[in-house]
């Protein structure tokens, strides 16, 4: 009953104070805006009606282009309406008293990106967040040759490879060492491509099966204010969603150290030709098979990745579109692993030497997706999706060497093998206008499910010795949630909403074969537990002007932990809550740039996790992170652009005393930058830089874990329907430490206890490569 109450007090709330605003009936204008060369909806247009005595109303379209301006007064008006990335038009209209005028169906056509065209207080009334014009803007500019530049358009997100190429990137943002995913959430066609209980990380989340060229939207939520959002969304999340439409393209790539590349993108259905309707259709298919030697290394990367996305997109009716996908992924490598320094500097190996060159491992992921969504006559939409993925990883590592076993090493094998996904979301928007004010409402409800076998093993170049831990996995998250976004005044509006989410949680372990002397302990940790978490959310919008919007979000979030940790311990709080807050505004000083500043704030309650590379539990206590986010865009002049974010971060342990109570590997400042010369035909060029900060490797700040400074370059050539071009990567050549890592290992050499010390994965050396693309 208390749950039903949150949501229903929310909408209460809204309409008691929105009659306050009530004002009297007068005339209404609406209208539809799409894409002149494809006549799909355009999304979040900025729509304005400017009176006689130049007076602005404005207004936000929705998803489906759609635009509503209630209480006008009688009069001759100027409409206005722009777009990032389309030319923007105005037109004259008529209100008549008590009357609605027609519908208007307005037409936009393609333009130069042009920063004057972006209006701030537009970039939050439909998604909650203020980074969507900033996201937007960087699929436009900045380069994106892989599955990691996807994931780096995320304002402040560093990635760190330290196996091979083919596992999943370490991420690092908001003063998080999100480990592979365990503090950030992504999705990919509302697929969650995060892995709970997985064998070798909470959250993992591999996105390597994207094949960048056919993503074509990307939003970002730094936080945990986002009602629609749960699991694994503390430090933040990032949605990327597919193109509908797409041209034919064929792209090969080569490079330095053994790169090659090769893309392809075919359309299956002619222009207005048709399969199952008589609206607008369109299916591609696009793959890619990619190897990298990363022959850098003594021992050589031969990293190997073949991917096929296929994808049907339809018109059903006027009013219900249809999108089915599919997927496969398959990869494998060989990787150098994470090296103690002294094994280095002692000359028992050079920097891209390995001291267990078995290390590696193979993956596949399978995706099927289905999405059909439906608009009302009244301007609700009614979305239903139904997805399934069959995933597998078996990955060999050696962390410690001969600390365990001095006689066959230490080397482990983590297994997910077999594992099932099934899900479901819904949604159903309603757009409603109490006191002729815009409240915009969503339901949603969502079911996932994991099914699979989990292990850990030991192993001696890759061959299997004996067992740790094995077990079944059967895993359920079901959640609801109500969002509301009110407009109280024309320049104040709020954003509230309760999410519940409700575990059901099984692991049966499988007896193992006898544990060898000196290895991990084994105990049972079978079991079933249920769990729920209800994290509300609550985010304010000011808007100053047209040009300035000042904000405050705060919210519950969490992220859940290993299956192995809830059953050994059902009555501990294993779902530990993470508060977040934050305080700031997105502006434009000038015509031409945009400044998001933000002042943030994180108390995560317990950093409990598991640890999968010795199948042991491990809590390290509640922290608090506070920090600022700083990002900025600014067009030069026509064709020229300049962007640059900086993260700084303060992170602490809460319950260990001061000199003891750093976090290990947080990163405390970080930043990227670049300048940008676009241009649709002839020569186009980017330089940009990554920067990260030196941090504590360790809570007493006795190791460090280096930081770094790289320069790259992008230089493009187009003409007509061929794209020539070259990257280059660590412009400067300087060695790097890509991971980092605070581990007890013993070496030859070593006493039998081993020597705790800073382990590291080097960074890529200079790397050229080029391509050529063609377009028909």
């Amino acid at each position: 009953m208390k749950r039903k109450f949150i949501p229903e007090s929310i909408f209460l709330l809204f309409l008691l104070i929105s009659s306050f605003f009530a004002r009297a009936q007068n005339g209404l204008l609406k209208g539809s805006v799409k894409d002149s060369a494809t006549h799909e909806a355009i999304p979040f247009v900025f729509v304005a009606v400017i009176d006689s005595a130049s007076k602005q109303y404005t207004a936000i379209g929705d998803q489906l282009g759609n635009f509503r301006f209630a209480n006008l007064h009688p009069g001759k008006y100027a409409l206005q309406i722009s777009i990032l990335g389309y030319k923007p038009i105005a037109l004259p209209v008529a209100i008549n008293a008590n009357e609605q005028a027609p519908t208007l169906f307005i037409l936009l056509s393609h333009d130069a990106v042009s920063l004057s065209q972006v209006t701030v207080t537009g970039s939050t009334k439909n998604t909650g967040q203020n980074l969507n014009v900033i996201n937007q803007l960087d699929m436009v500019l900045r380069p994106i040759n892989s599955a990691q530049d996807l994931m780096r358009l995320v304002p402040g997100l560093f990635l760190a490879q330290h196996q091979g190429g083919g596992k999943a990137e370490q991420i690092f943002l908001r003063g998080f060492d999100a480990d592979h995913g365990t503090d950030f959430a992504v999705f990919w066609d509302g697929i969650p491509v995060n892995m709970p209980s997985h064998a070798h990380g909470q959250g993992y989340a591999d996105s390597h099966f994207m094949i960048p060229e056919t993503i074509d939207q990307l939003n970002v939520y730094k936080g945990d204010y986002t009602t629609h959002i749960g699991d694994f969304a503390t430090a933040g999340a990032a949605e990327f969603f597919t193109k509908d439409y797409i041209d034919n393209m064929v792209k090969v790539e080569y490079g330095d150290y053994g790169y090659n590349r090769i893309m392809g993108i075919l359309n299956l259905i002619g222009k207005d030709k048709h399969i199952f309707s008589k609206y607008k259709e369109s299916a591609y298919i696009s793959a890619e098979g990619a190897y990298n030697a990363a022959s850098y290394f003594v021992h050589p990367q031969d990293y190997k990745r073949f991917s096929v996305f296929g994808k049907y997109f339809g018109k059903l009716s006027e009013r219900t579109s249809l999108s089915i996908e599919g997927s496969y992924f398959n990869a494998s490598w060989s990787g150098s692993g994470q090296i103690p320094t002294r094994a280095v500097t002692e000359g028992l190996i050079t920097r891209w030497g390995a001291l267990d060159p078995s290390e590696g491992g193979i993956t596949d992921r399978t995706n099927a997706n289905v999405i059909l969504k439906t608009t009302y006559d009244d301007g609700s939409i009614f979305k239903n999706q139904v997805y399934y993925s069959y995933y597998q990883l078996n990955l060999f590592t050696d962390f410690t060497f001969l600390l365990v076993d001095s006689v066959h090493g230490d080397g482990i094998n983590q297994r997910d093998n077999g594992r099932n996904i099934f899900g479901y979301n819904g949604t159903y928007e309603i757009n409603s206008y109490p006191g002729g004010r815009h409240l915009q409402t969503v339901f949603g409800i969502s079911s996932k499910i994991d099914m699979g076998q989990i292990a850990l093993r030991q192993q001696e170049g890759r061959v299997i010795l004996d067992t740790v831990s094995m077990g079944n996995l059967y895993e359920q998250n079901v959640s609801a949630f109500v969002d509301e976004t009110y407009h109280f005044t024309d320049h104040f509006f709020v954003n509230a909403g309760v999410r519940a989410d409700y575990y059901y949680i099984q692991y049966e372990q499988i007896s193992p074969a006898p544990v060898l002397p000196g290895l991990f302990p084994n105990p049972d940790s079978s079991g079933t537990v249920t769990k729920a978490k209800i994290s509300p959310k609550l985010n304010l919008f000011y808007d100053v002007s047209h040009n300035v919007q000042l904000f405050i979000k705060g919210g519950y979030g969490f992220h859940s932990n290993d299956a192995r940790v809830i059953v050994s311990n059902p009555n501990a709080n294993t779902l530990p809550t993470a508060i977040g807050y934050e305080i700031g505004s997105i502006f434009k000083p000038v015509h031409d740039m945009i400044v998001n500043v933000e002042f943030f704030g994180l108390n995560l309650q317990n950093e409990y996790t598991y640890d999968q590379d010795v199948a042991q539990e491990v809590a390290n206590g509640s922290t608090i992170r506070l920090g600022i986010d700083f990002s900025i865009r600014y067009q030069i002049i026509k064709k020229l652009f300049f962007d640059m974010d900086v993260e700084y971060s303060h992170g602490r342990f809460t319950d260990s005393a001061a000199g003891h109570n750093y976090i290990p590997l947080a990163p405390t400042l970080t930043s990227v930058a670049g300048i940008t010369y676009r241009n649709p035909q002839g020569f186009s060029a980017s330089l940009r830089y990554r920067y990260i900060d030196n941090r504590p490797a360790d809570s007493q700040n006795e190791l460090t874990a280096y930081g770094y400074f790289l320069l790259d370059a992008v230089v493009k050539y187009r003409y007509k329907q061929y794209e020539l071009g070259m990257t280059v990567e660590n412009i400067l050549n300087v060695n790097w430490n890509e991971a980092q890592f605070e581990t007890l290992t013993r070496i030859l050499g070593d006493p039998p206890a081993g020597i705790n010390q800073l382990c590291f994965t080097p960074g890529a050396p200079r790397l050229i490569k080029g391509s050529l693309t063609y377009y028909f």
